[in-house]
């Protein structure tokens, strides 16, 4: 995937200057022993900091070694104003580290007090302005700071990419899809740019891509992938479509490095351009550019987010209906461990699901309904959905968002898809999310937030995590029975 930032991590060792060189010195080698045998590449500095020409001097080293994220390990005390100027001068995401006592022997002449130091450098990074990452529980030996930067590693991908990113969208959100608005300036507060066209652009771009010679490797690709000839005829729009999305992001990207799409996909598109492009956005999320349905920029955000944070693809659905009574009960006959009903929904979209998320798969076209707002289209013109029942497994459903006040807010929804087949259409799963009745209520209805949701598989501490390092000022998620919300009655926790 390159549009997902690659890592390289410095370690920085400080130490202050009436404590031992050598306890922090000796830290340092400890855990890049560690970290070379299970991280992604580090770049341990030889400049010990103690003072802030020692600050200035490894700043230099670390990016001539062009790391792009920080840890700095307090092998003692440390010292407060270098230490935390390394955060302030650094441009990515730094974590801070303290090492603990290594033997009651040393506890007279060899004593590290980082357990007393990394007090005063929270201290001192607040005074700057600066957001730091701090773990749950920041101090450890070699083997525990190992574990720490690990879980740092997902969050500082996700804070590189999204300060070096721009969602290009195509078309207006849909007629009534107002849950797909997007207030601009909390996405710039983030460091996220945005490119707006018109659907016009997106037709006459794809238009001066007829007949590129690429076009015909593309629809082999295609046909391999689906193993489904059944609509051959209209894999090569598709492919020129694809083409057409991925120069536009290479021609387009600007002052950034990586790019997302929020793309209109209905009411005209099919009748315009004679297929859906449900099929060819997925496979853009299965490149690591996701692409966001019927405009919605903070789901192509979300969806972004998770990407990064995986390193695999990520889906966007509908919070879409509850499960029906009969399919319910059957269910339950097979269950090895049963959700109410209330905790269970169907997740749904027409067709954009990356194929490797899909337990099986057809290249079909979408189910007509009534469209007030288009003339109605027959099946030639909306093939191009790839649809299927979503892979089973451990999930986040969650979502960035930036509210009707122009704040950022999120969730995240711990649960499950389950092995279990729908009489449906499009891309769909059956949820298990515990306690997800209160869930809907009291974050989702509460908080106003849309239907559209991100999915990955797993992750949800590391969501969380980077919310909290971006700022984010409210993160709702599933509390678990007896836990209750804000705003909810004591006496109707019937659930």
């Amino acid at each position: 995937m390159n549009n997902v930032p690659k890592l390289k991590i410095a370690l920085v060792a400080v130490s202050r200057d009436n404590f031992s060189r050598d306890i922090s010195t000796d830290t340092l080698r400890r855990v890049e022993a560690q970290a070379h045998a299970s991280l992604p590449p580090v770049f341990a500095c030889d400049t010990l900091v103690e003072n802030e020409a020692d600050a200035m001097k490894a700043l230099s080293q670390i990016q001539d070694a062009e790391c792009n994220a920080l840890v700095v390990l307090l092998g003692n005390f440390g010292p407060e104003t270098p230490e935390t100027i390394l955060a302030q001068y650094f441009p990515g995401p730094s974590l801070y580290l303290a090492a603990a006592e290594d033997a009651s022997g040393s506890l007279y002449d060899a004593r590290r007090d980082a357990y007393c130091g990394l007090l005063n450098c929270s201290y001192n990074l607040d005074l700057r302005n600066i957001s730091a990452f701090i773990p749950a529980y920041p101090v450890g030996v070699p083997s525990d700071m190992k574990d720490r930067i690990a879980e740092f590693a997902p969050i500082a991908r996700a804070a590189i990419g999204i300060k070096k990113l721009k969602i290009i969208t195509f078309g207006p959100r849909p007629k009534d899809f107002f849950a797909c608005n997007a207030p601009i300036k909390p996405l710039y507060n983030l460091g996220v740019e945005i490119q707006e066209n018109s659907e016009l652009d997106l037709a006459l771009a794809w238009r001066r891509h007829e007949g590129d010679k690429r076009i015909s490797a593309l629809v082999e690709q295609m046909k391999y992938e689906t193993k489904n000839t059944k609509y051959a005829e209209v894999l090569p729009k598709m492919a020129q479509y694809e083409l057409t999305l991925l120069d536009w992001a290479e021609e387009n990207k600007g002052s950034r490095q990586y790019v997302a799409f929020a793309n209109k996909c209905w009411p005209a598109f099919q009748k315009e351009f004679g297929f859906l492009p449900c099929y060819v956005h997925g496979r853009l999320g299965s490149q690591g550019i996701p692409v966001g349905c019927e405009t919605d920029i903070y789901g192509a955000l979300s969806e972004y987010i998770g990407t990064v944070i995986g390193e695999s693809p990520v889906t966007l659905l509908d919070i879409n209906n509850s499960i029906p009574e009969d399919a319910y009960q059957e269910y339950l006959k097979s269950a090895k461990s049963a959700y109410r009903k209330e905790e269970m929904f169907i997740g749904f979209h027409c067709g954009n699901t990356p194929i490797s998320l899909l337990a099986e798969n057809e290249l079909r076209y979408k189910m007509n309904r009534k469209d007030p707002n288009a003339p109605e289209t027959g099946k030639e013109e909306t093939r191009g959905t790839l649809e299927g029942r979503i892979a089973p497994g451990e999930i986040s459903a969650f979502r960035l968002h930036g509210n009707a006040e122009g704040h950022l807010q999120a969730y995240i929804a711990k649960g499950e898809i389950l092995p279990v087949e729908l009489n449906t259409y499009g891309c769909y799963a059956l949820f298990g999310i515990p306690e997800m009745a209160r869930f809907y209520r009291h974050v989702l209805l509460e908080k106003h937030f849309p239907h559209h949701s991100a999915v990955m598989y797993g992750h949800a501490a590391a969501l969380y995590d980077l919310f909290n390092f971006l700022g984010v000022s409210y993160i709702g998620y599933n509390h678990s029975k007896g836990d209750r919300y804000e705003r909810e009655n004591p006496f109707r926790m019937e659930f």
